[in-house]
């Protein structure tokens, strides 16, 4: 990869991996429009690590609450029974998309390989407009403590749908968290938090690829790349929390909308 591409990659990941919007959609753009080649695996890991750090500085306080709470939980004694629970949601929640990832993953990329342009058109458009319905009629008075387990497998099965390229993970768990009552600032610290075990187990599982593949490796790239990831997405995180509550997700349903038109609009021409 080129200087440029690398940071522009880098930057979108990071950009892109906690909005509603898609990274799938928008790191597919500069290969369509630019012609660049495929960033690689170890990148994607990388850049994925960057997100990920970012998310667990931002939360860490909460993170090292809940991991103390979930421990004691095991021996039936947490301080906070509130944190413990939501710990276990938190597990619960990832289960869905573990199996449907690992039975599905594989068999689905076969098939969208040839068409993953106009696959992730439709999605980016499709779930853009359920995003929009969930703002519009969602009640919006839980906060995550509210939650059951009824809605959090509806969460995570939402979750799951995600491994469709162009569907978004935070926007399709952000979506489902509207739809079974969350405020919207607590439907996105649950993807949020949703997002850690994910992302951990999906680098993993290409790590364990890279390790066996004869992939050239651009260190430097990766270090940079992982680098800026954290910094946009840390950016990302703290300006989204503040604002999700004010301006709601239409803006980010217009945008979807938009990005759907362009890529329907690249892929007939």
């Amino acid at each position: 990869m080129s200087e440029v591409q690398w940071i522009v990659l880098a930057l979108i990941q990071g950009l892109t991996e906690f909005l509603p919007i898609s990274s799938s959609a928008h790191l597919l753009l500069p290969e369509q429009l630019l012609g660049w080649t495929s960033q690689g695996l170890a990148f994607d890991v990388a850049v994925h690590l960057g997100s990920l750090l970012a998310v667990i500085i931002y939360f860490n306080k909460d993170i090292i609450a809940m991991a103390k709470n979930w421990t004691l939980s095991l021996f039936k004694r947490p301080h906070d029974p509130q944190l413990a629970k939501l710990s276990w949601f938190i597990i619960l929640g990832t289960i869905p998309a573990v199996i449907f990832g690992g039975l599905f993953k594989g068999a689905l990329e076969s098939v969208i390989r040839d068409n993953s342009l106009i696959v992730i058109a439709f999605t980016t458009v499709i779930f853009g407009l359920l995003l929009w319905y969930a703002d519009a009629t969602a009640k919006q008075k839980q906060g995550v403590e509210d939650l059951s387990i009824k809605s959090v497998l509806f969460i995570g099965l939402a979750q799951a749908v995600a491994i469709i390229p162009g569907t978004s993970r935070s926007g399709i768990t952000m979506t489902a968290g509207l739809m079974v009552g969350l405020k919207k600032s607590d439907a996105a610290k649950f993807s949020f938090l949703l997002s850690i075990p994910i992302i951990l187990a999906a680098g993993l599982l290409v790590g364990v690829d890279i390790a066996q593949s004869a992939e050239a490796i651009d260190y430097q790239a990766l270090m940079y790349g992982t680098v800026l990831s954290f910094i946009s997405a840390f950016a990302c995180i703290v300006l989204f929390l503040k604002w999700i509550e004010k301006a709601g997700f239409i803006p980010f349903v217009i945008y979807r909308l938009i990005l759907g038109a362009i890529l329907f609009f690249v892929y007939f021409s």
